[in-house]
């Protein structure tokens, strides 16, 4: 009776070792098969993606001198008025993922195909704390022009605009944002991520 005991014990001792051993074993495959979470269905998806709206993602600080002159010679105004500006502007750029449709989107086991809008200017003003009238001279026979500096602020954003984009402000915003819905996507558990021309964004 009591050798009968004592198998037993050891056998149960041997099949929780057993068990022990096979869990350890098994532990470290468990771990490392459990895949990220990732949204298959394609709308649900998109309305995630639609939520970042305008992502902004590339920011051009441009300095530019502006000069503006205005000569008259009629209507009892003689002589030039002339302004002369630093313009400090600031010029961002992105794309708007608030316009993506259904199909913008092609979802496959492990590949995602997404049809990118276009990169666009989002937004461009001038740096009041940073921008200043340098000189400002009025005609002996002119009266005081209220609109020169106004003119000229509004010649500044135009000519910020355009060296921002000169600079490839938009093959930037382009690349960057690819950067980072590829590395969204690639969170959500997809290992490849392929970009299509989508519509082009509106400036």
């Amino acid at each position: 009776m009591h050798k009968a005991r004592l198998a037993g014990g050891i056998l149960l001792l041997a099949i929780l070792a057993g068990s022990v051993l096979l869990l350890w074993h098994s532990l470290p495959r468990l771990l490392v098969s459990n895949p990220p979470p990732r949204i298959s269905n394609t709308a649900t998806l998109l309305k995630q993606v639609q939520t970042l709206s305008q992502l902004v993602t590339v920011k051009y600080v441009v300095e530019k001198v502006i000069i503006v002159e205005d000569a008259k010679w009629y209507e009892l105004q003689f002589g030039e008025s002339r302004l002369l500006m630093v313009a400090h502007g600031v010029v961002k750029a992105g794309v708007d993922l608030s316009e993506l449709r259904p199909g913008d989107l092609e979802l496959s086991r492990n590949k995602i195909i997404f049809k990118m809008p276009q990169a666009r200017i989002t937004d461009h003003y001038l740096d009041d704390r940073l921008t200043q009238v340098i000189e400002r001279k009025t005609g002996l026979l002119r009266s005081f022009d209220k609109d020169l500096e106004q003119n000229a602020r509004a010649q500044a954003v135009e000519e910020i605009d355009r060296a921002a984009r000169n600079n490839g402000i938009l093959k930037d915003a382009d690349e960057r944002a690819r950067a980072q819905l590829t590395n969204l996507f690639r969170q959500l558990g997809f290992e490849e991520v392929e970009f299509r021309p989508g519509q082009k964004g509106k400036d």
